[in-house]
């Protein structure tokens, strides 16, 4: 199992096809609403590819908002759950944030994966919304502790 700042277009296209397995086939979220202009190299965020067995498995990306590390379009191909691959996704994307001096970083955790995020340390800090028709958490962690 490796994790990867994605810095190619190759990288970044393996990464679109997990998130269009994952969020646009099995979810059902338009691919509209899937893609958006955060969805490049070199631009306001950075995206990480991990890989099982040589095989891009899982994916997400970090941007920053109002100084906060937003971690977005975390998941992982369904034969490839169960492996600790959203772990070293999520890892990924913090040591990105404190390599950038970010402090606190927050996602919009999915209704059903929130016990996932509570044992890396994320606590919740809204009510239950919903977003593209599922119901989600937003969910805070400060990298300090």
């Amino acid at each position: 199992m490796t994790s990867k700042i994605i810095t190619t277009e190759t990288d970044l296209e393996k990464a679109f096809f997990i998130r269009k397995r994952v969020f646009v086939e099995e979810q059902e979220i338009p691919l509209e609403l899937e893609f958006d202009e955060f969805d490049q190299l070199n631009h306001q965020c950075s995206h990480v590819l991990v890989e099982y067995n040589d095989e891009a498995a899982g994916t997400g990306r970090i941007r920053y908002v109002d100084g906060v590390g937003k971690l977005e379009r975390i998941c992982i191909l369904p034969d490839y759950r169960k492996f600790g691959l959203g772990k070293i996704v999520i890892t990924a994307l913090e040591d990105i944030a404190k390599n950038k001096g970010v402090s606190k970083v927050k996602l919009h955790g999915q209704e059903h994966a929130a016990g996932f995020y509570r044992k890396l340390g994320y606590e919740a800090a809204s009510d239950i919304f919903i977003e593209d028709g599922i119901p989600h958490l937003l969910m805070v962690k400060n990298l300090l502790k």
